[in-house]
């Protein structure tokens, strides 16, 4: 015999209270809770080196760049997310809380073999719903290769960056050599 039981879902209210005051970091998907995990070191050092670089490159500028532990809200799809990496350009008092941010102009996710297809698919089509997102960079950690989709007046496009390719990213007037954001990592394969 079956059995039916009703799902308590949290509102955003209730998440953000919790979040709070959690020792472990959760999405919130629809008023449902997905706990993070712990990452690689290839993983911890990509993003090591992409905030450390875009850190430097922002400086002075009234942007802002996040790693992991800030959120970002998607209101058009009642989701926060905690991207690997974001950059924010809009006025700081202007968002509606300290812990998350709701116009980024740039999200970095790097790819782990158990996130990249959620990364690719589902988080990307929903990032693409805030209006002052213009580049979504998808960055692999066990090869050399980066994807990035770019807003155009009419879509998005899609460019794909090898090892001896830079990235470009148009939205904060940044460009890296494909290589230093792998700096440090060891034993990592070459996408050509």
């Amino acid at each position: 015999m079956s059995t039916v039981e009703k799902v308590e879902c949290l509102s955003v209210e209730e998440y953000l209270a919790c979040e709070r005051d959690s020792d472990i970091r959760h999405e919130y998907i629809d008023g449902e809770l997905y706990a993070m995990v712990g990452a690689s070191r290839p993983h911890n050092l990509i993003t090591g080196n992409l905030h450390a670089a875009l850190h430097n490159h922002l400086r002075g500028s009234p942007c802002r760049v996040y790693s992991h532990d800030m959120k970002v809200r998607i209101e058009a799809a009642n989701r926060f997310y905690y991207p690997d990496l974001m950059v924010c350009c809009s006025a700081v008092e202007a968002e509606p809380d300290e812990y998350y941010e709701t116009k980024p102009v740039l999200v970095i996710e790097v790819l782990s073999p158990s996130t990249a297809p959620r990364d690719r698919w589902e988080k990307r089509i929903t990032y693409q719903r805030l209006e002052s997102l213009l580049e979504y960079v998808l960055v692999a950690q066990d090869t050399i290769h980066a994807e990035i989709y770019r807003r155009l007046p009419g879509g998005w496009e899609r460019e794909a960056c090898q090892v001896n390719d830079k990235m470009r990213l148009p939205s904060i007037g940044f460009e890296l050599a494909l290589t230093a954001i792998y700096e440090g990592v060891s034993g990592i394969g070459q996408n050509q």
